[in-house]
C-alpha cells in the first residue's frame, strides 16, 4: 500500500489532504502535536479534527510528534520508507504577531522543522514527492509598494499595471523587503525546499498560498481570517480590524481547491517548482467586503472595532496569479469563491456548537 505522510494533519489543509489521499487508496501517516493550541489558545485547538480523522478515515494513523524532533521524524520516515510516495508538509507557526513573541520557536518550527522533514525524506526515499505549503508572505512588503488606488470598499491596483488583470506572479522578488519574522522563517523553509529539488534532484514544490480557508479551519484572531471572522459574526464576539481602513484585499482559496492542486502535482511532479496559489481574481475580498458578506449570511450586524495600527507584514493588496500552475496542470480549476466559502464556514460554525 502506498503511504502519504502529512504534517499538520489535523489542521485545515492537512486534514483535507488526509481525506483526499485516503480516498484514493493511500495509507496516510499524520504528524500533528496540536501546537496550534499553544500558539493561539484552546479555541484554536485542532484536537476535534484529529478525533474526527481517527474516527472517520480508514488507513489513517496519527503521530503526536513535534517536527523539530529530528530523531523522531527520522525514525518515523524509516518505518514507512518502503512504501512512502509523497510528503505533504502543512505544519507551521503561521502568524506574524506570534512570531515576534517567540522568534526562536517560530524559526525552529518553520525552518528547522522543514529541514528535518526534507533530510528524512532524502535519506530514506529520495524519489518521494515533497510538497511544502509556503506562503505569499515570502514576498515581504514588496506588494505594498505597488501602485494602489483607494476605492469605496477596497484597495485596488492601478488598472494599467501588469498585475491588474491576473494578480501577482512568481517573478516578484523576495529580496530587499520587510518580511516580519514569520515571513523570514518561511523564506528559509521555501528556499530549502527549492534547494533540495535543485541540488539533490528531488521532486519538490513550494505552494505560496494566499489566504487558505475552509470550514475545517480552527480560526483564531492571529490566524485564520475568514474562519475567525465568521466565528465572531455567529457568536457576536467583537472583531478588530487592523489598519488600512479595512480595505486591504486578500484572495481566498478553499482547502479542497488547494488539495486538488497538491494531488495534481503529486501525479506529475517537477523539481524545485514554485507556484503562487490562491483564489486569484476568482475569489478575493477586502476586510470590509468580508464583514458585509458575513452580515448577509447571518442576517445581523457584526460587532466590530477599528485599530489604525496595521499588522507588520500585512499586505494591502494581494491577488495571486495562478496561471503558472494552470499552464502546468490545465485540468485544475478553482471551484469555490469567497461567498460560497463563507457560507460553508457558517454552516460549520453552527454545527460545532456556536449559536446561530
Amino acid at each position: 500500500m502506498s503511504v502519504a505522510i502529512v504534517t499538520g494533519s489535523a489542521g485545515l489543509v492537512g486534514s483535507a489532504t488526509v481525506r483526499h489521499f485516503a480516498d484514493r487508496g493511500f495509507d496516510v501517516v499524520g504528524i500533528d502535536n496540536d501546537l496550534r493550541s499553544y500558539f493561539f489558545g484552546r479555541e484554536a485547538s485542532t484536537g476535534w479534527s484529529r478525533s474526527r480523522l481517527e474516527r472517520e478515515v480508514r488507513g489513517y494513523t496519527h503521530h503526536d510528534i513535534d517536527i523539530r524532533d529530528a530523531g523522531a521524524i527520522s525514525k518515523l520516515f524509516a518505518r514507512v520508507a518502503g512504501s512512502l510516495e509523497v510528503v505533504v508538509h502543512t505544519a507551521a507557526q503561521p502568524s506574524h504577531d506570534w512570531a515576534a513573541r517567540e522568534p526562536q520557536t517560530d524559526f525552529s518550527v518553520n525552518a528547522n522543522g522543514t529541514l528535518n522533514l526534507l533530510e528524512a525524506c532524502r535519506t530514506v526515499k529520495s524519489d518521494a514527492v515533497f510538497i511544502h505549503l509556503s506562503t505569499n508572505k515570502v514576498y515581504g512588503d514588496t506588494p505594498n509598494r505597488l501602485p494602489l488606488v483607494e476605492r469605496k470598499t477596497r484597495w485596488e491596483i492601478a488598472p494599467d499595471h501588469p498585475y491588474a488583470e491576473h494578480g501577482i506572479d512568481e517573478d516578484m522578488s523576495i529580496d530587499h523587503t520587510l518580511h516580519s519574522l514569520f515571513g523570514a522563517s518561511k523564506v528559509a523553509a521555501d528556499v530549502l525546499v527549492q534547494e533540495y529539488g535543485r541540488y539533490f534532484g528531488m521532486k519538490t514544490a513550494c505552494f505560496r498560498g494566499g489566504c487558505l480557508t475552509g470550514p475545517a479551519h480552527s480560526g483564531a484572531e492571529l490566524h485564520g481570517f475568514l474562519a475567525y471572522l465568521m466565528k465572531c459574526a455567529v457568536t457576536g464576539k467583537s472583531y478588530t480590524v487592523f489598519g488600512y481602513r479595512g480595505k486591504q484585499v486578500r484572495d481566498n482559496i478553499h482547502s479542497d481547491d488547494l488539495v486538488s492542486a497538491i494531488w495534481r502535482f503529486y501525479r506529475q511532479p517537477r523539481s524545485a517548482a514554485v507556484y503562487n496559489i490562491g483564489g486569484g481574481r476568482f475569489s478575493n475580498c477586502s476586510i470590509l467586503e468580508a464583514i458585509a458578506a458575513c452580515e448577509r449570511i447571518t442576517g445581523r450586524p457584526m460587532n466590530c472595532s477599528y485599530d489604525d495600527t496595521n499588522r507588520v507584514g500585512d499586505h494591502i493588496w494581494w491577488v495571486s496569479d495562478v496561471r503558472k500552475f494552470g499552464r502546468h496542470y490545465p485540468e485544475w480549476k478553482l471551484t469555490h469563491n469567497t461567498d460560497s466559502i463563507l457560507a460553508e464556514i457558517h454552516e460549520a460554525c453552527v454545527e460545532r456548537g456556536a449559536p446561530a
